[in-house]
């Protein structure tokens, strides 16, 4: 079983950054991708942003492409999320997430870090 815990969230002003860390255990070797998914209050989760191995590709939603960056840990499992400005919009639950090749769905979630912008 792959275990995933997220961290790094915060309450920022708007224009303001934050960095958030995801880390993988258990048999994580066999995570194919990483992703983050965020979750607003009413609000479906939507997804963020993704960083698939091996070669290293990453996906951005429209919304953050620009503003935010995904990158792999380097000799573990994890990925990083590089919020840089943030706006009250980006404020949610965000979730970590992992999968393996097969089945190609997002089916390990961490338990949600809170990132809060201030307007």
């Amino acid at each position: 079983q792959v275990q995933l815990v997220e961290s790094g969230g915060g309450l920022v002003q708007a224009g303001g950054s934050l960095r958030l860390s995801c880390g993988a255990s258990g048999r994580a070797l066999s995570i194919y991708a990483m992703a983050w998914f965020r979750q607003a209050p009413g609000k479906e989760r939507e997804f963020v942003a993704a960083f698939n191995w091996p070669g290293g590709t990453t996906n951005y939603a429209d919304s953050v492409k620009g503003r935010f960056t995904i990158s792999s840990y380097i000799g573990a499992k994890g990925v990083y999320l590089q919020m840089n400005s943030l706006k009250p919009e980006d404020t949610a639950t965000y979730y970590c997430a992992a999968r393996r090749d097969n089945p190609p769905t997002y089916n390990y979630w961490g338990q949600g870090t809170q990132v809060t912008v201030s307007s």
